[in-house]
């Protein structure tokens, strides 16, 4: 088998993010704001867009894609990161590929000057808050309601947001993300 290698999209490979970034839609529409059919209709130039927006991190398994996450900055703070749109392939569940890729994203983030990297989970998502924490990612008291693919807020559910603390010596950073 394949050794998986995780990367930075560049801003031409905008079809490859579009391709990947519509099989985790249909593969996990519970897992996402968005709707496939939504996306899929989208231009060109939405594409390109987003590109700009965020550093778009793909995991390869030879020449096929197998998981996907972002990398942009905080609402609200611009020292902050923020990851988010995480996905793994089904075939490749089980291989640490979302170890990797958050492992990269972290790297970056630390390398373009961020403190802090946030990752927001379902309250009561009991893996993805279990993922993060074992990832070094720690909960804070921000809380934000959690969105739906209809761009509405689900009732009585919420998001609760973890942080990583970054630092240019990796020995500092709880966790240690430059590892996987």
């Amino acid at each position: 088998m394949e050794q998986i290698k995780v990367r930075i999209l560049g801003e031409a490979e905008w079809q490859l993010y579009r391709e990947v970034r519509l099989a985790a839609l249909k593969d996990a529409p519970e897992a996402f704001v968005a709707h496939f059919e939504d996306e899929a209709s989208y231009g060109d130039d939405f594409w390109h867009e987003r590109m700009d927006r965020a550093h778009r991190i793909i995991a390869e398994r030879g020449d096929e894609p197998v998981g996907l996450v972002c990398l942009g900055l905080h609402d609200e703070d611009p020292q902050a990161g923020e990851v988010f749109g995480l996905w793994t392939a089904p075939k490749a569940r089980g291989e640490r590929v979302a170890r990797q890729l958050v492992a990269v994203a972290a790297r970056k983030a630390a390398e373009d000057g961020r403190r802090l990297l946030y990752f927001w989970a379902g309250s009561d998502n009991a893996s993805a808050v279990g993922f993060a924490s074992s990832f070094g990612f720690r909960p804070t008291e921000e809380r934000r309601p959690m969105r739906v693919a209809d761009g509405a807020t689900a009732r009585e559910e919420d998001e609760v947001a973890m942080v990583l603390p970054l630092s240019s010596d990796p020995t500092t950073a709880p966790g240690n993300p430059y590892t996987v």
